[in-house]
């Protein structure tokens, strides 16, 4: 294929390789830039080409890929999202996470689409990149380090305007939920990518560019980023994403079944009035946001009383609130907030944190754990202490917090005696701050999400805020086919790197992105609608496919047995079970998947322009009908 002029792109990969000590460059392919546009595509397809299957997690062919979509640093509203995609070691499958703040726009800056990193570096390394240089730093001096410590190291060392990625001590200990995080408060938590970058001895990327993308319509794109900012300003969310982020929608969301409690029992939770929104608008004390982006959704929480008073830390999200939280039977904010500062610190994903804690919560009283094998802990529902311990634990994997830090599904498998009935995960990764029983089709893309139970996957909007049509979350007809289609537009706008909660809110119409992306690229397919939506499936199709190649199949599309068994205790889904096995039926058939193994068959994936897909899983007697 001829290789024409990209707009919007940086127009380079980097190729790293930390046993050896090199890097390469490559020009980022037209027909890449075509069929997946970036970001998370990139990220996907990537990866599908580089590892084998059965690759290590933890080992050095693991590759860890940073990508950025074609609107980053553009000036396009909310655009400039930066993803990492990898094999998890938490999972055993494909993974994606996603990560906000100036990173993102800096690496399109420097001159990169994607980085993509592997091997194994001797000692600990960090990565210094400057525009065309690339330099293998000695990191001993900060291993060990908290994220906050180490960062401000690195800066130090680098440039003063440089931004990064950095692992804390779980990372280093390999922690299987370990973070990613940035220099200004944003992290890449979910999934395991802080322990791939400890296992390959990399402390941190560090970043600085001069490079501004040339776009394809500088006058057009400029128009439509006003057009942007108007929809922005007409949306009734916007303003609630300025006041409180997601903590303007715990209280709303309990009432609707979600935030869920005690180990997702869903009893009532006392005390729940704390999670007003006008409860927590006084802990504000300053507001910041994201590369381009008018939302400005970052709030600064101050501790004003108890033990923790006077910690100003980057406020816990609704799912943080939650699972260190409502999940353990917590409603002391200040408790919550401090946990969520250790996590930051430490580097450790604060939603399978907090589900893999209220787990051994649950363990302990049924006696499953005694006293003496939680290390002398009282793990009683509702008290913070054990939950700061416990945190400290998991990141230096110091007694029970080396079995937790396997995550729920490991550590089930670890301690046994019936463990497993009270893991709360699909695939390995922890179940997020919603309950599968209160809305349908959010419930089937816990299940089926190709990276586990992640809220953001394909997250219904129908159901549970009536956007842009309202559904009704109880009941289960058609939402094997809304389902679909969630996913593949989220899959969608995240190949363009946009945000997912103006995308979730109506901010970001399919139309407008399909100009902006016109605009500032000159492609002429992203002009179609319907060429973007299956592109949107495409992607979906071939993490699909990654997945069947490492083994998935129907089998790991399954809901922990309490959603199956136990009708929901409280209003408004008193009495809802989730009906697993109709629901996947319809799934599979509305994606055009084989019903009896959840595998994609082969007329999907020619469908999809997906044929050398097909003849690999079929090389590696897979099931392709």
């Amino acid at each position: 294929m001829v290789q024409h002029k990209l707009y919007a792109y940086a127009g380079r990969i980097l190729w790293i390789d930390l046993t050896s000590k090199s890097y390469s460059t490559t020009d980022t392919p037209s027909d890449l830039v075509k069929n997946y546009i970036g970001a998370r595509g990139f990220g996907t397809k990537i990866l599908w080409d580089q590892l084998r299957p059965g690759t290590d997690p933890l080992g050095p062919d693991n590759k860890i890929v940073f990508s950025v979509g074609p609107l980053a640093a553009t000036g396009i509203q909310s655009a400039s999202r930066f993803f990492v995609t990898f094999k998890s070691p938490l999972t055993g499958g494909y993974f994606r996470s996603v990560g906000g703040g100036q990173f993102g726009a800096e690496m399109k800056l420097a001159g990169y689409d994607a980085i993509v990193i592997g091997g194994r570096a001797e000692k600990p390394t960090y990565l210094w990149i400057h525009d065309d240089v690339v330099e293998f730093k000695d990191a001993s001096h900060v291993w060990g380090a908290m994220t906050t410590h180490a960062s401000e190291h690195l800066i130090e060392e680098t440039d003063c305007n440089a931004k990064l990625v950095v692992i804390g001590p779980a990372g280093e200990r390999l922690v299987n939920y370990a973070s990613i995080q940035t220099n200004d408060n944003r992290s890449a938590a979910r999934g395991g990518g802080g322990a791939v970058m400890g296992s390959k001895n990399l402390k941190a990327v560090v970043i600085k560019g001069s490079k501004k993308p040339e776009v394809f319509d500088r006058e057009e794109l400029n128009r439509l980023i006003k057009e942007q900012l108007d929809v922005y300003m007409k949306n009734p969310a916007f303003e609630g994403f300025r006041q409180l982020g997601t903590n303007g929608i715990i209280y709303l969301f309990y009432t609707l079944g979600h935030f869920p409690t005690y180990n997702f029992r869903q009893a009532e939770l006392e005390n729940v009035d704390v999670f007003r929104p006008e409860n927590l608008l006084p802990y504000v004390v300053k507001r910041g946001g994201c590369y381009a982006c008018a939302m400005g959704c970052w709030q600064f929480f101050r501790a004003v009383k108890g033990p923790f008073a006077g910690i100003i830390w980057d406020k816990p999200e609704y799912e943080t609130q939650c699972t260190l939280g409502s999940l353990i039977g917590i409603t002391q904010r200040e408790a919550i907030m401090y946990a969520n500062m250790l996590c930051d610190l430490y580097g450790l994903d604060t939603i399978s944190t907090g589900v893999t804690i209220a787990f051994a919560y649950e363990l302990y009283e049924k006696g499953i754990l005694t006293r003496r094998e939680v290390d002398g802990l009282d793990l009683r529902w509702g008290d913070p202490e054990p939950v700061i311990e416990l945190i400290r634990k998991i990141a230096l994997r110091e007694g029970v917090g080396n079995v937790l830090a396997e995550g729920v599904k490991r550590a089930a498998e670890i301690i046994g005696r019936g463990a497993e009935r009270y893991a709360m995960h699909v695939k390995g990764l922890e179940l997020a701050a919603y309950d599968p029983r209160a809305a349908k089709a959010h419930g089937l893309n816990l299940a089926t999400s190709n990276i586990g139970a992640s809220h953001m996957y394909g997250w219904s909007a129908p159901e549970i805020i009536g956007f842009p049509e309202k559904v009704d979350p109880l009941t289960a007809e058609g939402k094997g086919a809304l389902c679909k289609r969630l996913q593949d537009e989220m899959a969608l706008y995240e190949a363009a790197g946009i945000c997912q909660f103006p995308m979730s809110s109506g901010m970001v119409p399919l139309d407008l992105l399909s100009k902006m992306l016109y605009a500032a690229t000159g492609v002429e397919e992203f002009k179609k609608l319907e060429y973007l939506i299956a592109l949107g499936e495409r992607i979906v199709n071939l993490e699909r496919a990654f997945n069947v190649r490492e083994g998935f199949s129907r089998k790991d599309d399954v809901l922990p047995e309490r959603f199956l068994r136990e009708p929901y205790p409280r209003a408004p889904a008193r009495g809802q079970v989730f009906e697993l096995d109709k629901l996947l039926d319809e799934y599979y058939a509305a994606r055009g998947w084989d019903l009896k193994t959840g595998v994609p068959t082969r007329n999907k994936l020619e469908e999809l322009g997906l044929k050398d897909v097909a003849n690999e899983l079929e090389r590696l007697g897979k099931h392709i009908t």
